[in-house]
C-alpha cells in the first residue's frame, strides 16, 4: 500500500524506517504525476514489507519538498539507510524503477 508521507511524518516513515524507501513527490494537478501513480501503486504492492513506498503532495508539504530541492515533479527519491542514494525525475517505464529499487535491496 502506498503511504501518504507528510512534513510531519517523513522522519518516522522514511528516515527511521529501517528499510529502503521510495518517495514520489507529486501534485494532483500534474498530468505526468497522475501517469506515474498506477506504477507507484504496483511497486508498493510488489515490494510490500521490503521497501517503504510513499507519496508526498508537494502543495501540502512544502517543507520536505524544499529540504530535498524538489523543483520538478514527478520526482522519485530513493533512500537507503536514511540517505538519498538515487533520484528519478519525470515519467519512466516501470522496469527502470524496478532496477533502481532492486539496487536498493542489494
Amino acid at each position: 500500500m502506498t503511504i501518504e508521507i507528510t512534513d510531519s511524518n517523513f522522519q518516522e516513515v522514511v528516515i527511521d524506517a529501517g528499510k529502503p524507501a521510495v518517495v514520489d513527490f507529486w501534485a494532483e494537478w500534474c498530468g505526468p504525476c497522475r501517469m506515474l501513480t498506477p506504477i507507484v501503486k504496483e511497486l508498493s504492492a510488489e515490494y510490500e514489507n521490503r521497501v517503504v513506498v510513499g507519496k508526498v503532495d508537494v502543495d501540502s508539504n512544502p517543507g520536505i519538498s524544499a529540504k530535498y530541492g524538489i523543483r520538478n515533479i514527478p520526482t522519485l527519491l530513493f533512500f537507503k539507510d536514511g540517505q538519498v542514494v538515487d533520484k528519478q525525475v519525470g515519467v519512466v517505464p516501470k522496469g527502470a524503477l524496478v532496477n533502481k529499487i532492486d539496487a536498493l535491496l542489494k
